[in-house]
């Protein structure tokens, strides 16, 4: 069955034109312990938000998982993991966080509740919703 997720990342240092014109990424240098669980409960095919932090604070564009968990190469010590990920499609609209805070059918999103969190889970409505927003 398919999953949604919700990856998050500074724009300064690895934007979303960075991402579309690499064609994929491996998602690298997680270190917290949730994230890195979120990293290997996804599966090839799972779909994805791509969202700027700490500059932008907003949902940019779609993702997809290419290649399930695997050992972080970044990592020196320690049980880390990877995905690889390839971009889909640009939001018309990117869609805020102030946006995301507003609506009712996401007030139980993790974004909200656990705003450091690098990888999140989404419900199949979420991740709806916040395209739905994006267009």
């Amino acid at each position: 069955m398919k999953r949604f997720w919700l990856v998050k990342q500074e724009p300064s240092a690895y934007s979303w034109t960075n991402f579309v014109a690499d064609g994929k990424t491996s998602w690298t240098g997680v270190r917290n312990y949730t994230a890195r669980n979120n990293l290997r409960a996804m599966s090839k095919g799972d779909e994805v938000l791509f969202y700027h932090s700490v500059t932008d604070k907003a949902v940019i564009g779609t993702a997809e998982v290419s290649r399930t968990a695997y050992v972080d190469p970044t990592a020196t010590e320690g049980d880390w993991s990877a995905v690889d990920l390839k971009p889909k499609k640009a939001l018309a609209h990117p869609v805020t966080l102030d946006a995301i805070k507003k609506n009712p059918l996401l007030k139980k999103i993790a974004l909200l509740r656990l705003s450091r969190l690098s990888v999140q889970p989404l419900s199949p409505t979420e991740f709806r919703e916040i395209v739905r927003m994006g267009r």
